[in-house]
């Protein structure tokens, strides 16, 4: 009885320590989430200016954005894991990301159509997965702009299901507009991790100090002219 009901009060503070240091982590990393940003609103932009694109060149670009995206995503689950901590579905992600990446390679005469359901798919099951990273990073690190990014992808691969028979010109759009919108919030996301990193690094100093006068004082000597307690 009572080890089950200590496992229960401890469960929560386990829950918060687990998302502190996945959550100090990531900040580590805002940088990679930054350019992930950047990466997204770059593309998003060269699609909107430039709506008639041909499918080939549209593949062409579709597929260097998922393997670089892939591969930021892939560094940060990596550099996660080798600090102790499993941020695996950021590795996912990136994999679903190459994946995607390496169909538009391998099968450059991809129809439109086909074009739409890859994308679909890839966008539902990037968004989901990165909405289940959004419960492990902390509120103050920016846990709604990574949770809206996946809800963005979501809605996005929801989208091109509902019309998959959609004009390029139109996919094309669409894609730059999505890539923007997710860039922006990946953006976002990438400054506040970087204020909470800066925010760590002033605190740290003052925790440290803090700490030393009670090492201190655990560490005196009695003196001898204090009594002993008496057995």
């Amino acid at each position: 009885m009572a080890t089950a009901a200590s496992g229960k009060v401890n469960s929560p503070a386990l829950e918060q320590a687990r998302s502190d240091a996945l959550s100090e982590i990531l900040a580590e990393s805002w940088w990679l989430v930054g350019l992930r940003g950047i990466l997204g609103i770059i593309f998003g932009l060269i699609c909107l200016l430039n709506p008639t694109l041909a499918v080939q060149v549209f593949v062409i670009l579709f597929a260097a954005y998922m393997l670089v995206d892939g591969v930021f995503a892939i560094f940060s689950g990596i550099k996660a894991a080798r600090n102790g901590e499993r941020w695996g579905l950021f590795i996912v992600e990136g994999v679903v990301d190459l994946a995607a990446g390496a169909v538009a390679v391998l099968w450059p005469a991809i129809t439109l159509v086909a074009l739409v359901w890859v994308i679909a798919v890839w966008a539902i099951v990037s968004g989901a997965l990165m909405l289940g990273a959004a419960f492990g990073l902390n509120l103050n690190h920016g846990r709604w702009w990574l949770a809206l990014g996946g809800i963005a992808s979501i809605i996005f691969g929801i989208l091109l299901v509902i019309e998959p028979l959609i004009g390029a010109v139109v996919l094309t759009m669409w894609i730059g507009a999505y890539a923007i919108v997710f860039g922006v919030f990946l953006l976002v996301l990438g400054f506040q991790l970087h204020s909470r990193r800066e925010e760590h690094k002033r605190k740290a100093p003052a925790a440290a100090a803090a700490k030393k006068p009670d090492r201190a004082r655990q560490g005196m000597p009695r003196h001898e002219g204090t009594p002993s307690p008496s057995p």
